[in-house]
């Protein structure tokens, strides 16, 4: 395919602007279909939206305000006519419907110091999030006039608008950190300003044109907000990295005196096939996503395959096409200073010299201290509890919402988002249905972990009712599970459930992170399985060697295990975390794990492919595996150094977002990939293959049927002949 790009240059640049140009377009045209609630959330919670989806009954979003006052309790006259006050301007907004008087709901605090005044917003819910800053204006004036007292409303409209401004803003802000510091850690990496430019704009084009084709396929497979983050994350890190193989690799066959075509021929025999199995793994590694059955995770899966696909599709085709038309031309723009670092550092680097010295010395002492240390990191995943993080946890401490749920809670204790227990019924008004509903409310009262006030709706044209129970707890711990378990398992069944023909789901914050947990619980062995055993399979076929599949796997899951240690420590108890800008909030994101270990085992696999592929192509050419070692570890850490940097901080970029799930995402990542770039490449790789030997290449008869692929030059040029005895005496060296 490198061969074919290049001897057909423009025909492959202009197709590919063309390919670009056209998937945006149509993308545009076509609109993103985006995940709704019935499909994101499995269980229970899925067949309750189902079922408000198929009566056509639309629940609109509930806000409330609080009114508060240290001196004042809600018997006093002052204190009832800020809230009569309060009613009065959101009413006059027009946006509200379903007012609520504390006085008449009785969402008075037991020490009447605080009050709840609560309404709905009057349009549909998809236009809540437009409706809501008039009423925020609204309530604001109310607490300008009155600052003795605390005016603040919150609810799911108010922190829908905070998401969605927060989600765009922080969007945008990891597009424009994270595209000039890979661009900076290139120019380093090439000391010119052609070379560095070319990996960026292949990768921005890659993920502007899978942009186009996400939102295409959204009609058959709908997208998230998500998906979009995931794709610009991992897009920018493979797309980048994969033009960055290629074009070291093509650049350091023309420093040895290569003509162009040679080089590239080189280049796309080595370091395209080493870009096109590690796009394989990504790609199949993430389809192991949809056996979760999660319509959000299938979204991050398709989005993330379609980028780099993508990616590769740029890499193999545009990228040689465009470095045989620039020729020697991709060396402009030298950067002195860079450059001369660049040429003095292209042996592997001092300080790589002087790691690997040792490891290969002591391998069996370099295993023992890098695996313990891995180990040692790894532990806290034993204490590790994933959840829903609630909005109270998503969020940055001190922000305004958050210090407002803050001191609802304090007045209110109780869940921030009550259970609620979606009844369809053959007909809702009988007599039978109705007791049932009494027994229901009485039951619930009268239960531990769960209170008042309870709010039944009744919808007569659709024989479904909605009922509203709060629950004691945070929302996702211990406490609010045991309560949701006690409405499921005996208030729900021994009342509601009791009347023939009846459906009662139950659904809301805890319920949705109850039923998220146990279907991720549910799906982690397949996906495990699914994806072990496919990299497992790819290092055996590529390699031919049972020795090498193995290693790659324990080493991926040592590097995985590592990252969701460090996950644990720093965002589960707090360690460190201050240092992140945030906070330990007692939790790590439910998607969060799963979603590092698919992407993990897929990028890993870059460097893994890479070196090892170095590494087969010495041995290949007649070096020993010792003396092969060394020279895929040599030859290969400078563009692995400069990938894993562009990767780590393209990943850190995301650690610094507002939302919780987002930074522990990020910094997931970036720490596999510094682990996976420096322990693991620099350390446990060359010491787990030397302590092996010459069984690093062994093959089972039984599987001698493999097919054998070419992991060197096409043609081995004359002057490998030196290069290969120089690296044979490296190791007597030592």
């Amino acid at each position: 395919m490198g061969a074919w790009s290049a001897r057909h240059r423009k025909t492959a640049v202009f197709g590919w602007l063309l390919f670009v140009v056209l998937a945006a377009y149509l993308g545009g045209v076509h609109g993103s279909t985006k995940v709704e609630q019935s499909e994101s959330m499995p269980g229970q919670v899925a067949r309750a939206a189902k079922i408000l989806d198929e009566a056509g009954i639309k629940r609109p979003a509930g806000e409330t305000v609080l009114v508060q006052s240290s001196a004042l309790t809600a018997d006093d006259p002052a204190f009832r006519r800020v809230v009569d006050e309060v009613a009065g301007a959101v009413t006059g907004t027009g946006r509200t419907a379903d007012l609520h008087s504390p006085y008449d709901s009785g969402a008075i605090s037991a020490d009447r110091h605080s009050a709840l005044l609560q309404f709905t917003l009057a349009g549909q819910d998809e236009k809540a999030v437009e409706d809501v800053p008039a009423v925020l204006a609204a309530v604001g004036k109310v607490q300008a006039a009155h600052r003795d007292l605390t005016v603040e409303e919150f609810g799911e409209a108010s922190a829908g608008k905070w998401f969605q401004d927060q989600f765009k803003n922080d969007f945008s802000r990891a597009e424009w950190t994270a595209v000039p510091l890979a661009l900076g850690i290139l120019l380093i990496a090439f000391g010119a300003l052609v070379a560095a430019v070319l990996p960026v704009l292949l990768a921005l084009t890659a993920f502007i044109a899978a942009g186009g084709l996400v939102a295409l396929s959204s009609g058959l497979l709908h997208t998230s907000d998500d998906a979009s983050s995931v794709m610009l994350l991992v897009g920018l890190a493979v797309g980048v990295d994969y033009c960055l193989f290629y074009l070291r690799r093509e650049r350091e066959e023309r420093a040895a005196g290569r003509d162009a075509a040679t080089a590239l021929q080189i280049a796309a025999a080595t370091s395209g096939r080493a870009v096109l199995v590690s796009g394989v793994t990504v790609v199949v590694a993430m389809a192991g996503m949809f056996l979760t059955g999660i319509a959000d995770f299938q979204a991050m899966s398709l989005a993330t395959i379609i980028v780099v696909v993508t990616a590769v599709l740029g890499s193999l085709t545009v990228l040689p096409a465009l470095l045989s038309m620039l020729g020697d031309r991709v060396d402009k723009g030298r950067v002195p200073f860079l450059h001369r670092l660049r040429r003095s550092d292209a042996a592997g680097g001092r300080v790589w010299n002087a790691v690997l010295t040792p490891v290969l010395r002591r391998p069996l002492a370099a295993t023992v201290l890098a695996g313990g240390l891995l180990l040692g990191l790894a532990a806290p995943m034993l204490t590790m509890h994933t959840a829903n993080l609630t909005f109270q946890q998503q969020l940055p401490k001190g922000n305004a919402l958050v210090a407002t749920s803050a001191r609802i809670e304090a007045a209110f204790p109780g869940s921030p988002s009550p259970a609620t227990v979606v009844v369809k019924a053959r007909d809702i008004d009988s007599p039978e249905m109705t007791r049932a509903i009494a027994d229901f409310q009485a039951r619930a009262l009268t239960t531990k972990g769960m209170h008042g006030p309870i709010q039944v709706t009744v919808h007569q044209a659709q024989n479904v009712a909605t009922i509203d129970v709060p629950l004691l707890g945070s929302g996702n711990d211990a406490t609010s599970n045991d309560a949701l378990d006690a409405l499921r398992g005996t208030v729900v069944a021994d009342t509601l459930l009791k009347v023939p023909g009846t459906e009662a789901p139950v659904t809301g914050q805890t319920a949705g992170s109850h039923d998220f947990n146990r279907q991720m619980s549910d799906s982690m062995l397949p996906v495990f399985g699914f994806v072990v055993a496919f990299a497992f399979l790819l290092m055996l076929t590529s390699f031919r060697s049972l020795g090498i599949a193995v290693t790659a796997v324990v080493l991926n899951l040592l590097s995985v295990g590592a990252a969701y240690g460090v996950l644990s420590l720093v965002f589960q108890h707090g360690v460190g975390a201050s240092l992140l800008g945030t906070a330990g909030v007692g939790a790590v994101e439910s998607w969060v794990p799963l979603f590092l270990f698919v992407i993990l085992f897929g990028l890993s696999m870059d460097y893994h492919v890479f070196v090892v592929s170095r590494i087969k192509e010495a041995h290949d050419r007649g070096l020993s595996t010792q003396a092969a070692i060394s020279y895929g570890i040599r030859s290969t850490a400078g563009v692995v150094t400069s990938a894993a940097v562009i990767m780590v901080g393209v990943f850190a970029v995301f650690g610094t977002l507002s939302m919780q799930s987002m930074k522990q995402m990020g910094v997931g990542l970036a720490v596999a990939v510094l682990i996976d770039a420096t322990v693991i490449r620099a350390v446990l790789l060359p010491a787990a293959m030397s302590l092996l030997g010459e069984r690093n290449w062994y093959l089972p008869n039984w599987l001698s049927w493999l097919p054998k692929l070419e992991h060197g030059e096409p043609t081995p040029p004359a002057a490998a002949a030196p290069a290969r005895h120089a690296a044979e005496r490296e190791p007597a060296a030592h």
